[in-house]
C-alpha cells in the first residue's frame, strides 16, 4: 500500500466508519500516504479528485477507502437500486482489477458490501451469475463490464460513486470510447463522487476528466521524481550476443530472492525462459496471450514465492502489486520511457529497498537517452566483464502437447530450437 515514505496524517483521524477503519487496521497501516492524505479528506467530503501518482503509492486503497465510506454514509434506496451496483471501479487490465478487487476484499471485510470482479478471458459464467445476484461494488475491466450491462444484468443508475484507475492505460489500449459508454449511462457527475487516477495527467486525461466529472481537484504527487527514491539502478552496456549470459551470470551472482526480467517480444520471453530452463533456474512466463487460468496459476506462484523468476512483457508492468520483488531486470529496455518507470515500481514496495538493472543492447540502446530524460538523471554503468558472463547450456523449450501447439507457435515458434547457438537465437528477433 505504501511507498517509500509516510505522510503524518493518521487514518483514525479521518473520522470514518468503525467497521471500515478494522479493515485498514487489518492492513497493518495506521499512517496515509502522500496520495492518500492529500485525497482523501477532500473525497471524504464529496470532492471529485484528478490524482497523479506513480505506482506503488497506495492509490488503489486511496480511492477503496473514499468509496466505501460513501457507501456506507449515505442512505441508498433500496427499491431504487435492486440488484444494481452502487460503484463502478474501472481498470485497463485484469490484473489490475484482480489486485483491485483483492484489496477491495481485506478494506471491506466488515462493512458487509458485496463486491465482486469481472474481467475477460475467463469464468463467464460464475461471473454473469455473480452479477445476476447484485453487487454494491463492481470492479471490472470495460469490456466484460459493457458485456454484462448490454445484456440487462444491471443498469448503472443507481452509481454513487465511479472510479477510472490509470485513466492514461485506458487510452494507450483503446478502451476510451467504452469508458465514455459507460460514463453516460451514470446519474450526472454533479450525483456521484468521480475518482480518477493516472501516471500522468496528460490533456487527454484531463479533457476526460472535466467532461466527466464535477469539477474535479487535479492532485500531484511528486511530479519532479518519478522513480523511487529507494531503486537502486544500474545499466550494463551489453551485445546481443551477451545478453543471455550475463542474465545467467547475474542471477547466479545476485541470487535474487523474487524477480521479473521484462522483454519487450513474446519470443524474447519464450527464448529467456529455454535458457532459464535449461540453465537450472524456475521461471515462467507472463505474456497478453498466455490464457486467463495459466495467468492467475503463475502470478498466485509467483506471489507465494513458490517460483522465483517472473518473465514478462509489459502487460505485466502495470497494476500488479506483489510484495517482495528484490530485483527487475530491463532484458530489454522499454521503447517508451513510461514504461520504464512502471517496470521498475514493481521493487521496492511497501517501504522496503530494490534493483533494476536494464540492458542496453543494439537493438534498444536507442531508447536509453528518452528514458534518462523523463527520470531526470543519468542511470550508472557498470562495465560486462568476463567473470559476469555464463557459457549457457542449451535452453529447454516446453514440449509442444495438441492442446498447446497452435498456442506455443502464435507466441514464436520461431526461437525454439534447442540446437541454435544462443547468440545467433539472441540476435534474431
Amino acid at each position: 500500500m505504501s511507498e517509500h515514505h509516510l505522510s503524518s496524517t493518521l487514518f483514525s483521524s479521518l473520522n470514518l466508519p468503525a467497521k471500515l477503519l478494522q479493515g485498514i487496521e487489518k492492513t497493518g497501516f495506521n499512517q496515509c500516504t502522500p496520495i492518500q492524505a492529500e485525497t482523501l479528506p477532500l473525497a471524504l467530503a464529496g470532492t471529485d479528485i484528478a490524482g497523479q501518482a506513480q505506482t506503488g503509492t497506495g492509490k488503489t486503497a486511496a480511492f477503496l477507502i473514499a468509496l466505501m465510506n460513501r457507501l456506507l454514509t449515505s442512505e441508498a434506496d433500496k427499491s431504487v437500486v435492486g440488484h444494481n451496483p452502487r460503484a463502478l471501479v474501472l481498470a485497463p487490465t485484469r490484473e489490475l482489477a484482480l489486485q483491485i478487487h483483492k484489496d477491495a476484499l481485506t478494506l471491506g471485510e466488515m462493512t458487509g458490501l458485496k463486491i465482486g470482479v469481472v474481467y475477460g478471458g475467463a469464468g463467464y459464467d460464475t461471473q454473469k451469475e455473480m452479477v445476476s445476484g447484485g453487487l454494491d461494488i463492481m470492479i471490472g475491466t470495460p469490456g466484460r463490464t459493457i458485456d454484462f450491462f448490454k445484456q440487462n444484468l444491471f443498469n448503472l443508475k443507481s452509481i454513487e460513486v465511479m472510479v477510472l484507475d490509470e485513466a492514461d492505460r485506458m487510452f494507450d489500449l483503446g478502451f476510451i470510447k467504452d469508458i465514455r459508454f459507460l460514463l453516460r449511462r451514470m446519474p450526472t457527475p454533479e450525483k456521484r463522487l468521480n475518482l480518477l487516477f493516472s501516471a500522468t495527467l496528460s490533456f487527454r486525461v484531463t479533457e476526460l476528466a472535466y467532461e466527466h466529472m464535477n469539477s474535479p481537484t487535479l492532485v500531484k504527487i511528486e511530479t519532479d521524481k518519478v522513480t523511487a527514491n529507494n531503486v537502486t539502478q544500474l545499466i550494463y552496456y551489453t551485445s546481443n550476443d551477451e545478453k543471455i549470459p550475463l542474465m545467467l551470470g547475474l542471477l547466479k551472482k545476485l541470487n535474487p530472492l523474487r524477480s521479473i526480467i521484462f522483454v519487450n517480444t513474446k519470443d524474447a520471453g519464450n527464448k529467456v525462459n529455454a535458457f532459464l530452463t535449461g540453465n537450472g533456474f524456475n521461471a515462467g512466463t507472463l505474456s497478453g496471450d498466455v490464457p486467463q487460468k495459466k495467468r492467475i496459476t503463475l502470478l498466485k506462484e509467483f506471489q507465494d514465492g513458490e517460483l522465483p523468476i517472473l518473465v514478462a512483457t509489459d502487460v505485466a508492468a502495470r497494476g500488479l502489486h506483489i510484495p517482495e520483488v528484490s530485483h527487475i531486470f530491463n532484458y530489454d529496455l522499454p521503447q517508451d520511457a513510461e514504461d520504464y518507470v512502471h517496470r521498475i515500481g514493481r521493487t521496492a514496495r511497501a517501504g522496503s529497498s530494490g534493483a533494476a538493472i536494464s540492458f542496453a543492447c543494439e537493438d534498444y540502446t536507442f531508447t536509453l537517452p528518452d528514458i534518462e530524460e523523463y527520470v531526470g538523471h543519468k542511470i550508472p554503468t557498470e562495465p560486462v566483464t568476463t567473470e559476469l558472463l555464463v557459457t549457457p547450456e542449451p535452453p529447454i523449450y516446453p514440449k509442444k502437447s495438441p492442446s498447446t501447439h497452435r498456442h506455443q507457435k502464435s507466441e514464436g515458434g520461431r526461437h525454439r530450437s534447442p540446437r541454435r547457438s544462443h547468440s545467433k537465437a539472441s540476435s534474431s528477433r
